[in-house]
């Protein structure tokens, strides 16, 4: 899931992909037209663009790309289309291919298009020889029809100035559902006819259309984070249609679209989870190996009240802010490999608020990549005069559909306070985003997939939760395992959000799923293949 200083912007380069018209009314009986096979051809320059290094010159080359036509509205099948932009990584070994696998990195609004290309960063090459893997840009996100709430750059750093990640005083509270409104003001007058068809149905639906498309009788699908509620709607729409499906990373289906509020009242209890388990690791790892060490706990309560008061200024110059610790806390608790530069850079706010402690160390003055919530950087430009809006706006398109909100802002000050005393680091943070915006959000009576979740599939869909996941805490795939009509669930007792790929043992046991259909047993649990601070 998005952390929530970075959810009104996501940086994409985007291209517009079909024409987009209004529809009304839910997915019903019109009959469909028959599905065109995919038109799989050769990528366009700007998307090989993006491709990492580690995509070696023979893989580009055999990568294909296709767009492919959906309806807009699917309760009018044969009425106005849009395209979803894909990219197919062909199987090793295409002899014995047994089908495609299509992926989903979450979000809502993650680009998924090149996730094919990286394949090997998440499968063993059983999989790979055996599978074409598919990576998709879902309705209204980066390259498939984008859905934009503004024009240009400007109209968005307007809306986006007052808009605070973690608003403390009155004058940052009422500010911020001002601009909140604001935003959504600006998705009524711009965002089209796409806003009312964001719904992860509809997305499922699509996914339906591309299974069809790249000719596969039944769906294989990788989802993390928000691919999980992806994946569990489309088997309880198309449990038939479902041959082999992987979620990492889980939400709890039922409480995400029957009570918005609550379900991110419980992922803010996510993160405190994994804060605290963090904070215990370092003491125990001791400060040769974790710099925040010695009653870590203690020091990060100390250091968030004394930031209250002010920020703290870095040897460089940087001011460092309560929300700059929240928000650079809650993105590097989702990688594992951010957790022990994390640490060194907490201890260097600690240091810079107690001058008087011995001079810092090299490792106490670490600085860190830009934050996971920075919006790849889209925080720190300033646009020209008129600069077209490369963002979307698919994370609140999605959200704002699904989860079901109060339709008032009135007593979101007192909600927020509520969740910070139970969640005293990330309750009033996780608060400022759906909770605030959905409120206004212009879409009221949206057609969207709210159960059931308990359709049986042939196969058992596998479950993967982390102990220590901050953003879908480890009981969220708990209770996605129940709620499934046929489920197995695995854990790994790991830090960050999703694991595929950082597991060699979960990964083993992923990969003889898909290729043989042998599920894991249900309740193994399985290490990383890295623990923070080792």
């Amino acid at each position: 899931m998005t952390s929530s200083s970075s959810l009104r912007v996501v940086l994409a380069s985007a291209l517009v992909l079909g024409t987009i018209v209004s529809g009304a009314g839910s997915a019903s009986a019109e009959p469909a037209p028959s599905v065109r096979p995919a038109a799989w051809g050769q990528c366009a320059a700007d998307v090989l663009a993006t491709l990492p290094s580690t995509v070696t010159p023979e893989e580009r080359a055999r990568l294909s790309c296709a767009t492919q036509e959906v309806p807009v509205d699917h309760s009018r099948p044969r009425g106005e289309k849009t395209g979803i932009a894909m990219m197919k990584r062909p199987a090793n070994d295409p002899a014995r291919k047994i089908g495609s696998i299509f992926l989903n990195p979450g979000g809502p609004g993650g680009s998924g298009l090149i996730r094919g290309a990286i394949a090997k960063n998440y499968f063993q090459p059983a999989v790979l020889d055996r599978f074409d893997i598919v990576g998709f840009d879902p309705r209204g996100v980066a390259r498939s029809a984008p859905m934009r709430c503004f024009r240009t750059q400007e109209e968005a750093a307007a809306v986006n100035d007052g808009w605070f990640s973690l608003p403390i005083t009155q004058a940052e509270i009422a500010s911020s559902i001002k601009q909140s409104k604001a935003y959504t003001d600006y998705c009524k007058i711009n965002a089209g006819p796409l806003l009312n068809h964001m719904s992860t149905e509809a997305v499922a639906r699509d996914l339906d259309i591309m299974r069809e498309a790249v000719g596969d009788a039944q769906l294989n699908f990788v989802g993390f984070s928000y691919g999980t509620l992806l994946g569990s709607t489309y088997a309880n729409i198309f449990p038939s249609r479902t041959r082999a499906m992987v979620i990492d990373g889980n939400v709890d289906p039922r409480l995400r679209l029957t009570d918005g509020a609550q379900y991110d009242r419980e992922r803010a209890r996510g993160f405190e989870i994994a804060l605290d388990a963090m904070l215990k690791r370092c003491d125990s790892a001791g400060v040769a190996k974790c710099a925040f060490a010695g009653d870590a706990r203690g020091k990060f309560e100390a250091l968030k009240a004394a930031l209250a008061k002010g920020p703290a200024t870095l040897p460089n110059g940087t001011q460092v802010t309560l929300a700059d610790v929240v928000g650079r806390v809650a993105g590097d608790l989702y990688s594992i490999a951010r957790i022990a530069p994390l640490a060194a850079w907490l201890q260097s706010v600690h240091t810079a608020l107690n001058p008087s402690l011995a001079t810092m160390s090299v490792q106490s003055t670490v600085e860190l990549a830009e934050p996971l919530n920075n919006g790849a950087g889209r925080f720190d430009v300033d646009p020209l005069p008129d600069t077209p809006y490369t963002a979307d706006d698919s994370y609140y398109g999605v959200n704002c559909t699904d989860k079901p909100f109060s339709r008032t802002t009135r007593t979101w000050a007192a909600t927020a306070a509520k969740w910070e005393k139970e969640s005293p680091t990330f309750g009033r943070y996780q608060a400022a985003s759906d909770l605030l915006t959905c409120a206004t959000w212009p879409t009221r009576h949206p057609d969207r997939w709210i159960g059931p979740w308990n359709k049986k599939t042939k196969n058992p869909i596998v479950v993967v939760g982390n102990y220590y996941d901050p953003a879908t805490q480890y009981l969220f795939a708990q209770r996605m395992a129940k709620q499934l009509g046929n489920a197995r669930l695995i854990s790994v007792d790991a830090f960050g959000h999703c694991i595929l790929g950082r597991s060699a043992a979960t990964d083993a046991a992923v990969a003889k799923y898909l290729v043989d259909l042998v599920a894991p047993e249900d309740g193994q649990v399985f290490q990383p293949n890295v623990q923070p601070f080792a």
